[in-house]
């Protein structure tokens, strides 16, 4: 028996959200959404209901909108004090105090406070460091080649991973000896539940202890680090408390890290599938020019950016985004990645461009809450792949891009892997 065919202005099925599938690619889902529900309601993973924002003028607007709290107080559900919103473990913690749960008046001061501290003159004079990190971890991955031939590696925890780890816990003030702990704490952070039950939580703990400890140390010892500035930074006479540096260094390196290891994995990888693009910016590389390098990272943060979803907002009244009333109370998602990809907004927003030149992209957000760490991200995702492009020049995938997989996680988008070959032959840096 036949079915009669559906109507021509019926909308196709609505697709499924949060599936692997969906992970692997969502953009086709997002753009369903921007068409059909540009805000709608969902059920996430965890049980939590929430509204996704999906078209760009819609997002710009809710992220502005400070009727929209980052406080998770003013969510209705007592889902926030079982976890399931915010950072994991972080309200076990005792973390909570920091720039991604705060709203203004105590949001002004502290971000007023950390700024005092975390200067563009500061990221700039880090620059150098940031290379030499680069070129450490590209001559590591270089001189444990066995083959004459052909070089591999796993470019996210080869390179992506460690190199803002270490640039962060350089720029807080960790000691070398203890930076590997870091990075064990913070790679159990980054496999979103991919580990041990209850890992999250335990790693989370442990790093606040020792951030405790360490700015007890730099109150007696100070130093030229960004904790010892954080305990100096004053206003009016008012200073960080304890637990406020201890959650805003906390912050800096969750929100410092898993975005830069996604900026450059995400940023690899898009090259990598677009050649042409790849072959333009390292001719512009090798001639010595930085403008395509420049316009290339805000295109790569736009095109398939590190932070899929802004991190929560609760409607602390009854509102309207895009003509859908929320109720108080209920939390809301800007999906970053929906709106960057907007037709409204960017033409032909499929395609990679990176001479891209009206690129408001929402990467790093928009309004008060726009990210503090921005220049740092883009030191080192443009560090990390204008030496990568000059270095392994012939750079390839070294797996099919269906055997790729992507890592669960609400607000995060990043490879779990991304196996890449070249030529055997190229020299490391160090002397």
């Amino acid at each position: 028996m036949s079915t009669a065919p559906s109507s021509p202005s019926s909308p196709p099925p609505a697709p499924e959200l949060f599936t692997w599938e969906f992970a692997t690619d969502p953009y086709p889902a997002y753009a369903w959404l921007r068409e059909h529900a540009p805000v709608h309601k969902a059920t996430l993973p965890s049980g939590v209901e929430a509204w996704l924002v999906t078209r760009y003028a819609d997002a710009r607007q809710a992220l502005a909108d400070q009727r929209l709290s980052k406080n998770p107080a003013h969510h209705d559900e007592p889902a926030h004090a079982k976890g399931k919103t915010g950072i994991p473990g972080e309200r076990k913690a005792e973390l909570m105090t920091h720039l991604l749960n705060i709203d203004p008046p105590d949001h002004t001061r502290l971000r007023r406070l950390v700024s005092k501290a975390f200067t563009p003159r500061r990221v700039a004079e880090f620059a150098p460091r940031v290379q030499e990190l680069t070129d450490r971890l590209i001559d590591d991955i270089i001189s444990k080649q066995h083959s004459v031939e052909k070089g591999s590696a796993d470019l996210i925890h080869e390179f992506a991973f460690p190199l803002p780890i270490y640039a962060i816990c350089d720029l807080l003030g960790v000691p070398a000896e203890d930076q590997d702990d870091f990075r064990d704490w913070a790679g159990m952070m980054i496999r979103h539940g991919g580990g041990p039950r209850g890992g999250v939580a335990r790693s989370v703990k442990k790093m606040r202890g020792y951030l405790l400890e360490l700015i007890h140390k730099k109150r007696e010892e100070p130093g030229e680090d960004l904790i010892s500035g954080l305990i100096r930074a004053s206003d009016h006479g008012e200073h960080l408390t304890e637990n406020e540096a201890a959650a805003m260094a906390f912050i800096l390196l969750f929100a410092g890290f898993e975005t830069t290891v996604n900026l450059i994995g995400n940023g690899v990888y898009a090259l990598l599938r677009n050649p042409e693009q790849r072959a333009v910016l390292q001719d512009s590389l090798a001639a010595g020019e930085t403008g395509l390098l420049e316009t290339g990272i805000e295109e790569l943060l736009r095109y398939d950016g590190p932070v899929e979803l802004a991190t929560w907002r609760f409607a602390t009244e009854a509102l309207s985004i895009g003509g859908q009333d929320i109720p108080a109370g209920d939390p809301v998602l800007v999906v970053l990645a929906a709106a960057d990809r907007d037709p409204a907004r960017f033409a032909e927003p499929d395609t990679l461009d990176l001479a891209r030149r009206d690129n408001q992209h929402l990467g790093y957000g928009h309004g008060i809450h726009y990210c503090l760490g921005a220049p740092l991200a883009r030191l080192e995702g443009q560090t990390a792949l204008a030496t990568l492009l000059t270095r392994l020049p012939d750079l390839r995938l070294g797996a099919d891009p269906t055997e790729l997989r992507w890592r669960g996680g609400l607000i995060m988008r990043g490879l779990r892997t991304l196996p890449v070959e070249f030529s055997a032959s190229h020299k490391i840096a160090r002397n």
